[in-house]
């Protein structure tokens, strides 16, 4: 459940600081301070994990997050989401049919079983692949969209650039082990989060448990699919030498969670610690909203304009995410621009907004102008440099 908390309530005090001082705070998942919880964080038997609130955009708890790993069948996230930007470009089509090479039927490990005498869709190939988990499927969207998997993985590696994905390497599309293919649980979220944010469309194909192709019905391998009735997604993984990885995704009411397990022992432990880590955020955190995107925060004086103030406030919906039954404890400090000249324009950056929680400073987001503002007159340019000379 999100709750609203007027940015007013919170105990907001404004300081001023000189033009271009101040830090913005980008789109990428953003992993605050520690903060003590009343319910303790879980133990976890993995190698690597992270729990992310996607509200509040905040990790929650990681071990190892950043620390390098093969990926496996994770690696097929991104196989999905070229497939769907593809899909989204008119690039390909979801009826659009496939041959299939001998190298993607040859493909070791899970398949979906495509024969190279019948030609697939695009849809079933997608199914296949998300559902099945299938290499053959893998490599055959990978050849329809680049030509050759290899031009495919440079194609996904730019992407992964793109989301900032800045400690991961890949080299096919399908995870299958390379010394030159890894991953972090800290870049595996911010591609599952970005194929759920960017894809809402596509995104249900994760939930399905089975899919039946060439008369060969498999079950989705996700296991909390059935144990979990808020699990709506997202991607196993299993090598010999990764163990058995899970990403899942729990939608709870309004609020969303991404865990990520790396590592874990075997099929079970690899669900039943991503089932930890969920209880455990919904469990132990509160989401509040700080303010609505559109409503002013403040009104900021503004110097040698065709009005004195302008309208300042948040292009979109900031949350955050706080300690059960603790959001008494933020403290929300204003900081602007100053001196603040005409012109002004609409949605540019006027100051931040900085949050602490208990004294630890927990988060920033970037203030700006919910207006324009003209240069004023002559009269008012030259008075207000007089003003400006003498502050």
């Amino acid at each position: 459940m999100l709750r609203f908390f007027s940015v007013v309530a919170l105990a907001l005090s404004l300081t001023a600081v000189p033009t271009g001082v101040f830090a913005q705070t980008g789109s990428a998942p953003s992993a605050s301070p520690p903060i003590s919880t009343v319910i303790p964080a879980p133990a976890v038997a993995a190698s690597s994990y992270l729990l992310l609130d996607m509200a509040s955009n905040q990790v929650l708890l990681a071990v190892s997050a950043d620390e390098p790993r093969e990926p496996a069948s994770l690696t097929k996230l991104m196989t999905a989401y070229l497939a769907f930007s593809a899909l989204r470009d008119k690039m390909i089509g979801l009826d659009q049919k496939v041959s299939i090479s001998e190298r993607a039927k040859s493909a070791i490990g899970s398949r979906m079983f495509a024969d190279p005498r019948v030609p697939v869709s695009v849809d079933e190939l997608l199914h296949g692949m998300i559902i099945q988990s299938g290499n053959d499927a893998s490599i055959a969207l990978a050849e329809l969209i680049a030509g050759d998997e290899t031009t495919f993985a440079a194609m996904m590696n730019a992407q992964a650039q793109k989301m900032g994905m800045t400690k991961t390497h890949f080299i096919n599309s399908t995870g299958l082990p390379d010394p030159q293919h890894y991953s972090t649980a800290a870049d595996m979220v911010k591609l599952a989060a970005a194929l759920i944010r960017d894809f809402p469309d596509y995104y249900p194909l994760y939930s399905q448990k089975e899919y039946r192709y060439n008369n060969i019905t498999q079950k989705n391998r996700n296991r909390l699919l059935t144990t979990d009735p808020y699990v709506d997604g997202v991607k196993t993984g299993f090598t010999d030498s990764a163990g058995w990885c899970l990403i899942a995704s729990a939608k709870r009411g309004d609020r969303r969670l991404l865990s990520v397990v790396l590592g874990a022992d075997s099929d079970i432990a690899r669900a039943s610690e991503n089932q930890k880590l969920l209880n455990w955020g919904y469990q132990a955190f509160d989401v509040v909203q700080l303010y609505p995107a559109g409503e002013p925060v403040s009104k900021l004086p503004v110097w040698k304009g065709n009005a004195p103030e302008v309208a300042a406030g948040f292009l979109n919906d900031r949350y955050l995410s706080v300690p059960k039954g603790q959001s008494d404890k933020l403290q929300i400090k204003l900081v602007t621009q100053e001196p603040l000249t005409a012109p002004i324009r609409k949605g540019q950056n006027v100051g931040t907004v900085q949050v602490q929680f208990a004294g630890t400073r927990m988060a920033e987001f970037p203030l700006v102008a919910q207006e324009d503002v003209a240069i004023g007159s002559l009269l008012r340019r030259g008075w207000d440099a007089m003003r400006l000379w003498f502050k």
